[in-house]
C-alpha cells in the first residue's frame, strides 16, 4: 500500500481515556474531569428539551441545509445566512478550509503552542506548517505577518489562544491584518470568545466585510455545553462560504446537534450563568493557587495554566490517583505546566485540596 510520506508520518491527536476506564485502571471512583475545557454545568436545559422532542425523528436524515439553525444564527449575528457554514464542531470548518484551499507544498502560518489540530490538518493536506512562537504566552502577530510568503494560503489566529488563555489586542490585530495579502485566508478561531472580559479583544465578525479575507470560527462545545453533539460554525465572505458548502458532506451536522444548538442559542439565562460561574470559579482558583505557592497565568477563557516547577506528568499521575483529572502541557512545550478547566464550586475546592497534597 503506497501512502504519501506526509500521511505516514502524521502523529494523530491523542484523546484522553473515558473516566470510567481511568477509574477501573487506577482502582478509584468519584473522579472529576477538569482537563478538556468543558462546561461543568452541563448542557442547556432548553437544548435538552428540544433534543428529547426530536428523538422520535431519528429515522429521518438531518436537514442537509441546516436551514433553521443557519437562519437563527444569521439573525443573532446580523449577517447573511449565505455567510455561514455549519460543521461537525468548528474542527470540521478548519478541515474544510484546508481541504478547499491547500495544495501540497503550500504554507499555513500558525502560533506555537496553540490548538494541536491546526498542524495535524495541514500535514494531512500535504501542506507545510509555519509555526511562530508566542511572546510571553501571547500570539506574536508581528512575527506571523513577517512569515507570510508567496506560498502562504492560510493564517490561524487562535483568539483567545488555547492553551495559554491569552488574547491579542484589537489595535495589534488591525496592524497585522493590514500586512496580510487579500488572497490569504485569516482564520480567527473564537472557540472561547464568550468568556472574554477584556474589551480590547478584537471580534472576528467586525472584519467580515473588509477588504481582507477573515473567517471567524465558533463552537457550541464550550459555553453552550454541547461538546458531545459536535457542532460549530464559521462566518465568512459569501464566496468563501459557498466554496466550503460545496466541499462539506451533505449531512455533516446531525439532527440532534442542529436541534440542540438551535435551542441553546436562545437560552440566554443558561449562557449568562455559565459565564458568571466560570468567572467566579477563576477568582476562587486564582486566590487558592496563589496561596499554595504556585504561579498561575490569568486567562480570558474557562481554563488557565499553572506552573508547577516540576515534571507535570508526574503531578498529573499523582492527581489522577486521587481522582482529579487535569491536562499536563508537555505536548504543548510546557513540561512543568498543567492546564486546569474551571469546574463546579465543589470540584474547584477538591482540585485545590488535591493540588495542595502534591506540591
Amino acid at each position: 500500500m503506497k501512502t504519501p510520506d506526509y500521511i505516514a508520518e502524521l502523529k494523530p491527536y491523542t484523546p484522553g481515556k473515558p473516566i470510567e476506564e481511568l477509574e477501573r485502571e487506577y482502582g478509584i471512583s468519584g473522579s472529576i474531569k477538569l482537563a478538556s475545557n468543558e462546561n461543568p454545568i452541563g448542557p442547556s436545559p432548553k437544548a435538552l428539551e428540544g433534543i428529547m422532542a426530536a428523538l422520535k425523528d431519528l429515522h429521518r436524515y438531518p436537514d442537509g441545509s441546516n436551514y433553521y439553525l443557519g437562519k437563527r444564527l444569521a439573525e443573532k449575528l446580523k449577517v447573511s445566512v449565505d455567510q455561514i457554514v455549519l460543521g461537525n464542531g468548528s474542527n470540521e470548518i478548519i478541515e474544510l478550509i484546508v481541504r478547499a484551499f491547500l495544495r501540497e507544498g503550500d504554507e499555513v502560518i500558525m502560533p506555537e503552542p496553540s490548538f494541536l489540530m491546526y498542524e495535524i490538518m495541514v500535514q494531512a493536506g500535504g501542506g507545510k506548517s509555519v509555526k511562530v512562537a508566542l511572546k510571553e504566552r501571547v500570539l506574536d502577530l508581528e512575527g506571523m505577518a513577517e512569515s507570510v510568503s508567496s506560498k502562504t494560503r492560510i493564517i490561524f489566529v487562535n483568539n483567545p489562544n488555547n492553551p495559554t488563555g491569552t488574547i491579542v489586542s484589537r489595535a495589534d490585530f488591525e496592524v497585522f491584518l493590514e500586512r496580510v495579502p487579500p488572497d490569504v485566508i485569516v482564520v480567527v478561531d473564537e472557540a472561547y470568545i464568550e468568556f472574554v472580559q477584556d474589551r480590547t479583544c478584537p471580534i472576528g465578525l467586525d472584519y467580515l466585510d473588509g477588504d481582507k479575507t477573515v473567517a471567524t470560527l465558533r463552537t457550541f462545545s464550550k459555553a453552550y455545553g454541547l461538546a458531545g453533539l459536535r457542532i460549530g460554525y464559521g462566518v465568512m465572505k459569501e464566496g468563501l462560504a459557498n466554496l466550503l458548502n460545496r466541499v462539506r458532506q451533505p449531512f455533516n451536522t446531525n439532527l440532534l446537534a442542529q436541534v440542540g444548538a438551535l435551542a441553546a442559542l436562545d437560552d440566554d439565562a443558561f449562557l449568562n450563568k455559565t459565564v458568571s460561574d466560570v468567572h467566579k470559579g477563576l477568582s476562587f482558583l486564582y486566590q487558592e493557587v496563589e496561596r499554595l505557592g504556585f504561579r498561575y497565568f490569568p486567562t480570558q477563557t474557562n481554563f488557565f495554566l499553572i506552573d508547577l516547577e516540576q515534571d507535570a506528568k508526574i503531578v498529573f499521575e499523582k492527581m489522577l490517583r486521587m481522582g482529579v483529572i487535569v491536562r499536563p502541557m508537555t505536548a504543548y512545550g510546557y513540561p512543568n505546566y498543567i492546564r486546569i478547566s474551571v469546574g463546579l464550586p465543589e470540584e474547584n475546592q477538591r482540585l485545590v485540596e488535591v493540588l495542595g497534597k502534591v506540591r
